[in-house]
Order: structure tokens, then C-alpha cells, then sequence
């Protein structure tokens, strides 16, 4: 098969190349997917340049995140949930290749009237942008939500999500063609958190000036949004995409009764599992409903594994919105 493997750690994404290796083996418990479409995310980054937490041994194939068509089940399974030739997407280490394995849980179906593109980036962005939002600051209707950096692939996500609770979505974005994106997929206010001021802006758009219910942060923002969000308000912590990790002011988090609370939404299949079913439950509910839609970045394509180093650096350089998806033709194998 084709992939980008790595067999020693680059300076950046433009070092990576396309090589010819040999087909992976699948287990007895895990499926092997002919992969359609891959997507990008910031720690491939780090991860190619051998400074993330994760680091497989070398040489190792990069991506994690994918779409695409079953080609055979586990031996060890009589009754696979999937079956030879379903569409499926899914987190698996190596995506970043024409196949790849992948264990069950891992794995989820294509939704219904969904292309390989769209779904490629659902398994990372879309239940932590739920998790965040419905089971950790507990949305209700009415509720008055800012979301930072939500022009990236969980902001996109977390609107949808807060709007399809019937909360107020104030949108927080970096330049004029992303206050655009976030203004298309729902945000009732868009706002440059690079203008100074931004949080003042911010509670003259709510009632009274009292502040937002919610603040979701992707970025390491919380000292600035404590001026903004109201007494008793949540902020829930989902990373550090600024590269700062904060020391925040915890006098005024006293006073105005806020709780801080953080998101790793990898440790919930190990932790609380059962969350995970129910999360994905009601993500598939709203993507019925029509009230959640893919975030695939479309100003530009992206086609065939030689252009995952372009699209790793539009993503690194904040050149991109959504999800950055790379389409994998897969010749006369596989068809869709």
C-alpha cells in the first residue's frame, strides 16, 4: 500500500513523502478499512516532529483520523458490528495511507446521506464538542454561549451543538473570512477576539450586560472570558491551541461563583464508556434532525496522500477553517 511513513522525525510537514509498504496485517480483533479520506489535526504535527505525548516506535505511519470501506472483519468475532463493504469512519493510528486497522470501538458508521469527506472528520471534533457542551457544562435552552476559535474543527462543531440546544451562540474568530464560516453555520454574533475590548463587546451582546452562561475554549483564553461570563457561569476547558497554559485568577472565579471545569474526551473510553455510547447517540440524533452538518474546510481541495503535507502546513499555519480533509483515491479496489 501507499502511506506516509516516518522513519525519523521532521522539522515539518513539507519533509513528509509518499512511500510503497507492505499491506498491515489486521488481528484477530480488528478490521481492516480501505481508507477513503483522511483528516488532519494538530498533533500530527507534533507528532511528526517526535514532541508529542504519544509517540509510537519508528518507523511509524502518521494519522489518526480517517473514512472509508471494510474490507474484512475480525477473525475473532462471530457477529462483527460491521460487515465486509460498510462505510465506516473512524481514529486509528496510521491513517495517513490507502488502509489501515482498526479495532471496533474505534470504528462508526457512515451516516445516512453523508459522503466519505464530511464523516472523515467526525470521530475527534464532534464528541468532544458534545461532551464539552451537553455533559460537562450541562447547556439549557436560553443560555447564552461563547465560543472561542470557532472557526476551527470543535468550534464549528460547538455551535451547532449550542445552537441545536437553543442557546445564543456569540462566535469568536481570527479573521474576516472566518467570521464569515462561523456566521454560515449558525452563530447568532461573530466577533475578533484579535480587536481589544472583545469581552466588553461580548456582554453588551447578552441581557442586561450580565455575561455568558458558557464559555467553551479550545485556546487558553480563560483570564480574558472570566471579564465576560456571568455569575455562576461554566467555562469549560478543552485545550491550548495558543500554546499557553494559563495561571488564572482564581479570586475571580471565587467571586463570581464560576466553575472551571476541563474536557479530555479521549479518557472516556476508558473511564466512563458508557458516556461515549450516549454522546454519539445524541450526535447521530441531530445529524437526523439536520441540525449538525459536516465542517469540511471547502476553499480548497485537497486530493491524494502527496498533499497531506500541504494541507498539515495550511492547518499549522491557521491558513484553514473546519476540518481539513484530504480525499485517497484507491484505484480499482474498494468502490463507494
Amino acid at each position: 500500500m501507499r502511506a506516509i511513513q516516518v522513519k525519523e522525525y521532521v522539522k515539518g510537514p513539507e519533509d513528509l513523502t509518499v512511500t510503497t509498504v507492505p499491506d498491515p496485517t489486521p488481528s484477530p480483533d480488528t478490521y481492516l478499512i480501505a481508507i477513503h479520506a483522511t483528516a488532519t489535526n494538530f498533533f500530527d504535527l507534533l507528532q511528526i516532529r517526535g514532541k508529542y505525548q504519544h509517540q509510537p516506535p519508528l518507523p511509524w505511519i502518521s494519522g489518526a483520523e480517517f473514512s472509508g470501506v471494510v474490507i474484512s472483519t475480525p477473525s475473532s468475532k462471530t457477529l462483527p458490528k460491521f460487515k465486509k463493504g460498510d462505510r465506516v469512519f473512524g481514529s486509528s493510528q496510521g491513517s495517513y495511507a490507502t488502509q489501515v486497522c482498526a479495532r471496533e470501538e474505534s470504528l462508526m458508521p457512515v451516516p445516512p446521506g453523508w459522503g466519505v469527506l464530511e464523516a472523515a472528520g467526525l470521530m475527534v471534533t464532534a464528541p468532544t464538542s458534545y461532551a464539552a457542551l451537553v455533559t460537562r457544562a450541562n447547556i439549557q435552552r436560553g443560555d447564552y454561549v461563547l465560543v472561542h476559535a470557532a472557526a476551527g474543527g470543535v468550534g464549528l462543531a460547538a455551535v451547532q451543538i449550542a445552537k441545536a440546544s437553543g442557546a445564543t451562540v456569540i462566535a469568536t474568530a481570527g479573521s474576516r473570512r472566518k467570521l464569515e464560516v462561523v456566521t454560515g453555520f449558525g452563530a447568532d454574533h461573530a466577533i475578533d477576539y484579535n480587536k481589544e475590548g472583545w469581552a466588553e463587546e461580548v456582554k453588551k451582546l447578552t441581557p442586561k450586560g450580565k455575561g455568558v452562561d458558557i464559555v467553551f475554549d479550545p485556546v487558553g483564553m480563560v483570564n480574558t472570558s472570566l471579564k465576560c461570563t456571568a455569575w455562576g457561569g461554566r467555562i469549560v476547558i478543552i485545550g491550548f491551541t495558543s500554546g499557553n497554559i494559563e495561571k488564572v485568577a482564581m479570586n475571580k472565579v471565587l467571586l463570581k461563583n464560576i466553575s472551571l471545569v476541563g474536557l479530555h474526551w479521549g479518557t472516556y473510553a476508558k473511564e466512563q464508556p458508557e458516556t461515549v455510547e450516549v454522546v454519539w447517540e445524541g450526535l447521530f440524533r441531530l445529524m437526523k434532525e439536520g441540525k449538525f452538518k459536516g465542517t469540511v474546510y471547502t476553499d480548497r481541495e485537497f486530493r491524494g496522500l502527496e498533499q497531506v503535507g500541504e494541507a498539515l502546513g495550511m492547518l499549522g499555519r491557521r491558513e484553514t477553517w473546519g476540518k481539513v480533509v484530504v480525499s485517497v483515491p484507491q484505484g480499482t479496489g474498494s468502490k463507494l
